[in-house]
C-alpha cells in the first residue's frame, strides 16, 4: 500500500540544439552516406517518408551528420553539449516553478546516448548553484523509458519527504551515434527516428502547489524481452537494437496495465481522458492507441512531438508532458496516464490528475 501523500509536477521546460533539419534534408544526406545501392536504397528511404516526422534537431549541421568519430571524440562532444543543454533547460524549469536552486533536495538526470563520469547532475551542482548536500540520482541505462522512470522515482521520494523539491533533467544526443556503415534494419530505423533534445521538470511534495498531481505509478518489464530494444556498444559507439516485435509486445499487455493503474486509484479506464505517450515511433503510438481504443484527441500531443522533434529517447515523454502543460487545458480533475517504453522491454506509467 502506497502512502496517501502525493507529489505535484509544478513546471516543465524543453530545449533543443541550434541546428535543425527537415526529414527530407536528412534523407538527402544519408542517401549519400549509407553504403546501399539501387532498389534497397529506395526502400530504405520509405522508412523516412513513413516515420511521421517533419523535423529533427542536432548538435551538428545536417551536412555533418554521420561523420566518423572515435568513441573518445564522441564522448567529449557528448559531455560538452549535454552539460550545456541540461543547464539551460534546468534553469528555465526552476524559474518557471519559482523554485530556487538551493531549494532542490534531489536531482535526477537521465540519458542513454552518452557516457560520462561524473554524470551530468554533478556538473549541474556548480552550474545551477545547487546545495552541496543535494541528493543525486543519475539514470543511465533505461533508454526511452528513463524520463517517465525519473518522474516516478521523484514521486517515490516526495511521498517520503513531502516538503522537498525534485529536479528531473533528461538530455539525449542520439545524432552523435548515427552509424553510417551499419545497414542493419535496426540502425536504419533509428536513423529515421531519433533527434536531439533536453527536457526538465520540477516536482514538489504535498498538495499546496498548483500543477498536475501524481496519483500513482506502475513499472512493468516484459518477460524474456531483453533482446527487443537497446544498444550494442562497439569501438565506434552505440549501435541500435530495435525489434519489430515491440508493437505486438505492447499490445499484449497495455490494456491490463492501464486498467491496473486506474483501479489502484478507484478509477476505470473510461475515466481517463489524457494519454501522454512516449512517441517512440508511428507504429508504437498507433499500436497503443488502437489497443486502448483512444481517439486521436487524447494522444495528439504525442504525435505533434514526434512530428516536430522525432524520438528523443528519455526526453520525449517530457516534451509531451510540456506540451500538455503549456498548450492544452484539460478540465479540472481530469485524469490521464503518462507512459513510456524502453529497453527491458520495460514500461513506466504515472497516473495524473489536473487540479
Amino acid at each position: 500500500m502506497r502512502p496517501t501523500a502525493s507529489s505535484t509536477i509544478v513546471a516543465t521546460a524543453t530545449a533543443v540544439p541550434a541546428h535543425t533539419a527537415s526529414q527530407s534534408a536528412v534523407q538527402r544526406v544519408l542517401r549519400t552516406l549509407f553504403p546501399i545501392d539501387g532498389r534497397r536504397m529506395d526502400a530504405v528511404m520509405t522508412i523516412f517518408e513513413n516515420a511521421h516526422i517533419d523535423n529533427r534537431y542536432s548538435v551538428y549541421p545536417v551536412e555533418q551528420i554521420g561523420q566518423r568519430r572515435s568513441l573518445t571524440e564522441t564522448t567529449a562532444e557528448y559531455r560538452s553539449h549535454a552539460v550545456a543543454l541540461a543547464r539551460d533547460v534546468a534553469s528555465r524549469a526552476l524559474a518557471e516553478a519559482h523554485v530556487a536552486a538551493r531549494d532542490v533536495d534531489l536531482i535526477i538526470t537521465t540519458s542513454c546516448t552518452g557516457i560520462m563520469i561524473p554524470s551530468v547532475d554533478a556538473y549541474l551542482v556548480d552550474a545551477l548553484g545547487l546545495r552541496s548536500d543535494v541528493r543525486r540520482l543519475p539514470i543511465t541505462e533505461l533508454g526511452c523509458v528513463g524520463g517517465a522512470s525519473a518522474l516516478a522515482r521523484a514521486d517515490d521520494f516526495l511521498r517520503g519527504f513531502p516538503d522537498a523539491h525534485v529536479l528531473v533533467v533528461a538530455v539525449e544526443l542520439p545524432s552523435l551515434s548515427l552509424q553510417r556503415d551499419d545497414t542493419t534494419p535496426a540502425n536504419l530505423v533509428a536513423s529515421a527516428l531519433f533527434g536531439d533534445g533536453a527536457a526538465a521538470a520540477v516536482l514538489a511534495g504535498g498538495a499546496a502547489r498548483p500543477g498536475v498531481r501524481v496519483l500513482g505509478t506502475l513499472s512493468y518489464i516484459f518477460p524474456r524481452s531483453t533482446s527487443a530494444l537497446g544498444f550494442d556498444l562497439h569501438e565506434d559507439g552505440f549501435h541500435s537494437v530495435i525489434s519489430r516485435d515491440i508493437p505486438a509486445l505492447l499490445k499484449s499487455k497495455i490494456v491490463e496495465l492501464v486498467d491496473e493503474l486506474a483501479t489502484r486509484a478507484g478509477l476505470t479506464r473510461a475515466e481517463l481522458s489524457c494519454f501522454l505517450l512516449h512517441p517512440g515511433g508511428r507504429k508504437i503510438l498507433g499500436a497503443v492507441e488502437d489497443e486502448l481504443g483512444l481517439p486521436r484527441e487524447a494522444t495528439q500531443p504525442s504525435w505533434d512531438v514526434l512530428r516536430d522533434y522525432g524520438n528523443q529517447s528519455s526526453a520525449s515523454v517530457l516534451f509531451v508532458l510540456h506540451h500538455w502543460l503549456t498548450r492544452r487545458e484539460p478540465p479540472a480533475r481530469a485524469h490521464g496516464v503518462l507512459a513510456a517504453f524502453g529497453p527491458g522491454l520495460t514500461t513506466e506509467m504515472l497516473l495524473l490528475r489536473w487540479d
